[in-house]
């Protein structure tokens, strides 16, 4: 993260944005208070497929032993 004065960053605007682009994030600083910040855009969660994921889960064996049984297992063995 770095701060850039306002009068900096009207000059350098298209490198700035190619900064945020690149995941970095800039604050732009006015008579030295932090006024603005250009940040990555964050995409756009997916939906998740209900019927895809029915249909996974529909595949999967069934535990046959409880969680509890499976973690105290696993702890014993050293894993």
């Amino acid at each position: 993260m770095e701060l850039v004065k306002l009068v900096d960053a009207k000059a350098k605007l298209s490198e700035l944005v190619d900064r945020a682009e690149r995941g970095e994030t800039v604050i732009i600083t006015r008579r030295g208070k932090r006024v603005a910040r250009l940040v990555p855009e964050v995409a756009p969660k997916q939906p998740v497929d209900v019927a895809m994921l029915r249909a996974l889960h529909a595949t999967m064996p069934r535990q046959t032993e409880s969680a509890g049984d499976l973690v105290r297992r696993m702890r014993d063995a050293g894993y």
